[in-house]
């Protein structure tokens, strides 16, 4: 990654880090919630042996149009439009009832530019992953199997692009599934 690229990075996760600050996943834990942006970046830019500077920065920046008050323009200001159009291409529409956002996020996946794709399948390896070991504490068994099975649908959609990462997201259903299902045991 050149120095710039390195600029671009820290710049996106930082600004992640503000944007994010107050949020917390929703397991017993309340991480972070900007160690699950880390994570998705790390993810990515391991499997991508740090080819995509851009795209590293827009795992930092997927949910921040989801999930904070940063709008599409403001990021095509601060990052170009390059970053901004592989964030609103993994944002969901929130004025559509969730069902419709999942049902969409399924049948969509598949055309999905290949940023967008690697980016999904980081994202959803790091969702998967945070079910095993520290999973929201309203979710049952039940709704965490649900879960799974669905991510395997979308990412069912993103692949032949990245077998680390396919691999990771394998090791990740595979590990959720045994860790919920001990649970619920």
């Amino acid at each position: 990654m050149t120095f710039d690229g390195i600029r671009l990075v820290t710049r996106a996760a930082h600004f992640a880090a503000q944007r994010h600050a107050d949020q917390r996943r929703k397991g017993r834990r309340c991480e972070p919630y900007i160690n699950h942006l880390a994570e998705v970046a790390a993810l990515l830019s391991e499997a991508t042996e740090g080819e995509d500077a851009a795209l590293v920065a827009a795992c930092f920046l997927h949910d921040t149009i989801e999930d904070t008050p940063t709008s599409p323009d403001e990021l095509r200001d601060l990052f170009g439009d390059d970053i901004a159009a592989v964030v609103m291409e993994v944002t969901d529409d929130k004025s559509l009832p969730k069902l419709e956002r999942k049902r969409l996020q399924i049948v969509t996946a598949a055309k999905k530019s290949r940023r967008a794709k690697l980016l999904k399948l980081a994202d959803a390896t790091s969702n998967v992953r945070a079910l095993a070991v520290d999973p929201p504490t309203d979710w049952d068994g039940d709704r965490a199997l649900d879960y799974i099975a669905w991510a395997e649908q979308v990412i069912g959609h993103c692949r032949g692009l990245n077998s680390k990462l396919e691999h990771a997201f394998d090791a990740a259903v595979s590990g959720a599934r045994a860790a919920v299902l001990s649970r619920v045991a």
